[in-house]
């Protein structure tokens, strides 16, 4: 006698989910993004370093000319109170200086873009440990409210002791 067939069960794929970043809030875009890459569900804070080398780049600004700016177009800044040459930054975690100003830190040696002087470009160890990407020996930072690039929000201000100035791509203070 023939045996019966016995149908396989039907099995199915799970449905593929569409997984979509969180939307960005205003008061999140206001913050120069200090890591490369967000993993979803952190919030981004601005004393994270980067997950790689950072990069110096040369921009053109219609007040100030030629200017340094980070991989994301974000304006870079020299803090006065900083001594060029020294291997310090004057502006850490203690006092708040950072959270407004923070540093432009690298995981390893800074990526000179078109226009930017490779042997200019060094690093410091911060008192936090990370590493503080220099130009020319200044300490780069961004600037808390600069929220877009090519933003120049920073130029002139005194705070925390001293004044901070854009960078040229000659590595000198835009006065």
């Amino acid at each position: 006698p023939a045996q019966p067939t016995v149908a396989a069960p039907e099995t199915t794929e799970p449905a593929a989910t569409e997984v979509t970043a969180p939307a960005t809030t205003e008061a999140a875009a206001t913050e120069p993004a200090a890591t490369e890459t967000t993993t979803t569900g952190e919030t981004p804070t601005v004393s994270v370093p980067v997950t790689g080398e950072g990069t110096v780049m040369d921009s053109e600004s219609s007040e100030y000319g030629q200017i340094l700016v980070n991989s994301q177009g974000m304006s870079l800044y020299a803090f006065m109170a900083d001594t060029q040459n020294s291997g310090a930054s004057s502006c850490n975690a203690d006092d708040g200086c950072s959270t407004e100003w923070p540093a432009l830190v690298s995981d390893g040696q800074p990526v000179a873009g078109e226009g930017v002087d490779s042997a200019k470009l060094g690093t410091i160890t911060r008192e936090d440990e990370t590493m503080q990407v220099t130009y020319n020996g200044w300490p780069l930072y961004l600037f808390h409210e600069d929220s877009a690039p090519g933003e120049t929000n920073g130029q002139g201000l005194e705070e925390f002791g001293g004044l901070w100035y854009l960078v040229s791509t000659a590595g000198e203070a835009i006065k």
